[in-house]
């Protein structure tokens, strides 16, 4: 597995589908998908278990906060890598596979970031 992709959910369910189709659209290299949802009220849950059966489900009683959440699925991740992303993400260009090339041709590196644009695609 090259990389684990962890995504904190809370009451974003059509942000997240965008965020899984994405990934999965744009992304070749061996990954895993987890979402730690903090107790959602709307139909995160269901959504991902209709529309996205391969995705590792965390479900949270409570809202533990984001860290909390992150942690949770760091410890269950099996990837080489991890790559935390909010649910509002839209992958383009390969980006994951861009970001797990980078750390394999650059062993002394101990983080990467991708490159982060607003919705006009201008640079964040």
């Amino acid at each position: 597995m090259d990389v684990s992709i962890v995504i904190v959910s809370y009451n974003v369910s059509d942000l997240l589908n965008d965020c899984i189709v994405s990934i999965k659209k744009e992304t070749a290299c061996k990954y895993e998908i987890m979402v730690v949802d903090n107790n959602s009220k709307d139909n995160s849950v269901e959504m991902l278990k209709t529309c996205h059966p391969n995705v590792r489900l965390i479900q949270n009683e409570a809202n533990v906060g984001f860290a909390k959440a992150n942690n949770q699925a760091f410890k269950e991740a099996s990837g080489k890598y991890i790559l935390m992303l909010n649910p509002d993400t839209v992958v383009l260009n390969k980006a994951v596979d861009k970001l797990v090339q980078f750390m394999d041709e650059h062993p002394d590196a101990g983080a990467s970031g991708p490159k982060v644009l607003n919705p006009d695609m201008t640079l964040q």
